[in-house]
């Protein structure tokens, strides 16, 4: 398995320098994150954070949100162009030696949480689900989710959430699947393999309709095209915090048959009412049995790319909430410890 490590780019409190210090890294993950939706992608910014990474001895062949614009999500009649202009993009990302593309098809929200510093017992803080939150909230009144309340004005915001009133679950799988029957030939000829990530928490909020949520929907949406130019990001934590959903079983199913091409690494630790929040990585500090999923990739005989996700933020680190170096440092080296251990093993 490849180890990568997301990176924000220059505005990134995190620098490549002490990225590249950790040990086994393969590379970074990341993205233009500051350019609008349909925007063209200019190649030389590509290339500027691929040059970066080579200084300090890290790959970059892999876009983490590589987001789709709401009309594509909502088949309105301008999704032609904008996918066109998402197709001229993988063209520049193939250009710049871009192997795998992440992204999602969550409605509105890439990702919820009502908390973006959950304190925890030993004084760190990290990310958190808490369901009332979510329902103490008025629609109507306006949305202001941790790390959403600047995305949207409340004036885009409600014209968003009445286009999806008429969109239920079905018509959500319907325009992803005339988005992937464009791209998907498109990224086979590339040589760019497409890795949807599950919603983010796998229920709906606000009653925007949810696709990405559990097995069932993870076949579904590898059936919709069988070639491994259309697979997944496997996030254990998104997955993860719905228990009914058996994350070592997936890996055991899709990783073996050469669909899973970017891993998301992270425990949650759920309460029986669903809440939750992110916990450190190994199994005992949170619900997820890290070592089994682990086992399952080595059985797989992953070769795809993997980095630790969201981490707490420790030893008084500031910035990008759950993007911290030093958590997401100590998952990498846990990662490489269940690896080692299989390995021994098997020998």
């Amino acid at each position: 398995m490849k180890i990568i490590f997301r990176w924000h780019g220059p505005q990134d409190p995190v620098s490549l320098r002490y990225i590249s210090q950790i040990p086994g890294l393969y590379g970074i993950v990341s993205s233009l994150y500051t350019l609008p939706l349909g925007t063209p992608w200019p190649a030389e910014q590509l290339m500027g954070i691929k040059r970066s990474a080579a200084e300090h001895r890290l790959a970059f062949e892999v876009v983490d949100s590589f987001r789709i614009h709401e009309d594509i999500k909502l088949g309105k009649p301008d999704r032609d162009r904008l996918i066109d202009e998402y197709i001229s993009n993988l063209r520049v990302l193939a250009s710049c030696g871009i192997k795998v593309v992440c992204y999602n098809f969550m409605p509105v929200f890439d990702w919820a949480r009502t908390d973006m510093a959950y304190p925890l017992p030993d004084g760190s803080n990290t990310l958190a689900f808490e369901r009332t939150a979510i329902e103490a909230i008025d629609p109507r009144q306006g949305i202001d989710l941790p790390g959403w309340g600047a995305r949207y004005q409340p004036e885009q915001l409600q014209r968003l959430l009445a286009d999806y009133a008429d969109v239920d679950e079905e018509r959500l799988w319907q325009n992803l699947e005339y988005f992937l029957a464009r791209v998907i030939p498109v990224a086979r000829e590339l040589g760019i393999k497409f890795a949807l990530h599950a919603d983010d928490p796998p229920r709906s909020i606000f009653g925007l309709p949810r696709i990405l949520k559990n097995a069932d929907d993870l076949r579904r949406l590898l059936a919709i095209i069988d070639d491994p130019a259309n697979g997944l990001t496997l996030c254990t934590g998104s997955l993860g915090c719905d228990p009914r959903n058996d994350v070592p079983a997936m890996v055991n199913e899709f990783a073996a048959r050469d669909r899973v091409h970017f891993v998301h690494f992270r425990n949650v630790k759920i309460s029986d009412n669903g809440d939750f929040y992110e916990s450190a990585h190994p199994s005992a500090c949170g619900s997820l049995n890290m070592g089994a999923i682990m086992a399952a990739l080595y059985d797989a005989n992953y070769q795809g790319y993997i980095r630790p996700d969201h981490g707490r933020m420790i030893w008084g680190e500031t910035g990008v909430p759950g993007y911290g170096l030093y958590d997401r440092a100590l998952g990498i080296t846990y990662m490489q410890g269940l690896w080692e251990g299989l390995a021994n093993a098997a020998r």
